[in-house]
């Protein structure tokens, strides 16, 4: 088991889009096992590969006590929408009501890239749309209306964690070497 450090917000690549994964061996395996032991250990919802600083196109999930991984996720969401509060591993111990679809079918590959079909509502819908943003760049603060972000970005300014030096990227194994270039 390798729990791995969190990326804090302010870190690059939680602001980069990961790379779309190629290479289904030992090293991806490793990657997703690191995710689901780092995620469950904070207990969290879901984490993305950025998030531990590997910028590659996989994230996990735990919800109601299902938990699994995919592999370069495509969305389709539902019209409905629903708000409810959201944290995000990389801003602890902050929280703010977030618009999201009320339910997702989300297509990609498993670590031996095999096909999965991931549907969802409510909470299992709002981590995958959450972890899938991670994988794009985007942060659940920019899903924020004009007023939240600001709220949220003095909570951030005000946190304990605000201004902590960077760490370096983790070199990866494969052709992106933990950057989306």
């Amino acid at each position: 088991m390798a729990i791995q450090p969190i990326r804090i917000f302010g870190d690059p690549v939680l602001r980069t889009r990961a790379a779309e994964v190629t290479t289904f061996d030992r090293e991806l395996r490793q990657l997703v096992t690191d995710l689901e032991h780092t995620m469950l250990d904070a207990d969290g919802a879901g984490l993305a590969a950025p998030q531990i600083g590997v910028s590659l196109r996989v994230f996990t999930y735990s919800v109601d006590g299902v938990v699994g991984h995919l592999v370069n996720p495509q969305l389709t969401l539902s019209q409905e929408c629903q708000d409810g509060e959201e944290g995000c591993l990389s801003f602890p111990g902050l929280a703010f009501d977030t618009r999201r679809a009320m339910s997702v079918v989300a297509r990609g590959v498993d670590q031996h890239g095999e096909p999965v079909v991931l549907q969802g509502s409510e909470l299992l819908a709002r981590a995958i749309q959450h972890e899938t943003d991670h994988l794009d760049g985007v942060l659940f603060i920019d899903r924020l209306d004009r007023e939240q972000r600001k709220l949220a970005m003095k909570a951030v300014r005000e946190a304990r964690w605000a201004g902590q030096p960077v760490p370096a990227v983790r070199i990866s194994p494969h052709a992106t070497f933990g950057t989306a270039r």
